[in-house]
């Protein structure tokens, strides 16, 4: 049993994480800065730490306490993602260097265009930390999901039809959130240092057939557009829902016996809780 230091533990992902933690026999500390972030980690039977991060003094206190430690906050401004990525940065060195020389486990989430981040990690590796770096997949599905498929579904609302650009052959991959937060447990207690993990469930989903989902369950036309019409038709997703962008988390499950046994994301969209609200 390790004390877990995590931060975003109230998130989306991080809820589930600390849940899958505290059921394999973990204790946890999160950290959060509300009333309410508090109030949701004892209920979930984890122990409070106050702060933010970018109170540095805070996250090198909670490290520094912990036998281990996930990361999972990030500060998502996209009006100042360079400052987002900066803060990041910031907080890995910070808590690295709160347990440098223990050997003990630091498990960050790589981020878009978060190198730095990404680097100061392995870096810790060759200082005494193992440090593994989790990439999850462009959907990480499941109830209560904020992200990129809910965006989805009310574009197609909003506009009348679930599109897909040119052929819609270009795949997503996607991981169900709790086959993730079993991957963040497993990288904790066993990923050797320096590693870098492939969260992924789905290896390539067609967008095709992610729209096709949509516009069945919202009764709406599914219909192609060209890639000049994507920007004003999905916004700030046009670029990202033209991207082929499969992966495999082969070598990650050889590595940590880890296996996706949750729906995927075809089978998650049909099951009818992304169309309630």
């Amino acid at each position: 049993m390790m004390r877990v230091f995590v931060t975003g533990a109230t998130g989306y992902i991080g809820s589930a994480v600390i849940r899958e933690l505290i059921d394999t026999g973990h204790k946890v500390v999160g950290l959060t800065r509300s009333d309410n972030g508090a109030a949701a980690l004892k209920e979930a039977g984890a122990e409070v730490h106050r702060g933010a991060l970018d109170d540095l003094d805070s996250l090198h206190r909670g490290t520094a306490a912990a036998d281990g430690v996930i990361h999972l906050a990030f500060k998502h401004d996209f009006s100042n993602f360079a400052g987002a990525l900066t803060i990041d940065l910031r907080a890995v060195e910070t808590m690295g260097a709160a347990i440098e020389g223990s050997g003990k486990p630091f498990v960050i989430t790589a981020h878009a265009n978060g190198m730095a981040s990404d680097n100061a990690a392995i870096a810790l590796a060759e200082r005494g930390v193992r440090t593994s770096i989790v990439e999850l997949s462009p959907s990480v599905h499941g109830k209560g999901d904020k992200g990129f498929v809910p965006r989805l579904i009310n574009i197609a609302r909003d506009k009348g039809v679930s599109a897909y650009i040119g052929d819609g052959s270009n795949r997503w991959s996607a991981v169900h959130r709790l086959d993730a937060a079993r991957l963040f447990r497993l990288a904790l207690e066993a990923a050797p240092a320096g590693s870098r993990l492939h969260g992924v469930g789905d290896e390539g989903v067609p967008f095709r057939d992610i729209a096709g989902v949509i516009g069945r369950h919202l009764n709406l036309p599914v219909v192609s557009i060209s890639r000049e019409e994507a920007d004003a038709h999905f916004g700030f997703l046009g670029a990202i829902a033209a991207l082929d962008i499969p992966r495999s988390s082969v070598q990650t499950q050889e590595l940590l016996g880890w296996r996706p046994v949750h729906p995927g994301l075809i089978s998650d969209l049909e099951q009818g809780h992304y169309f309630n609200n």
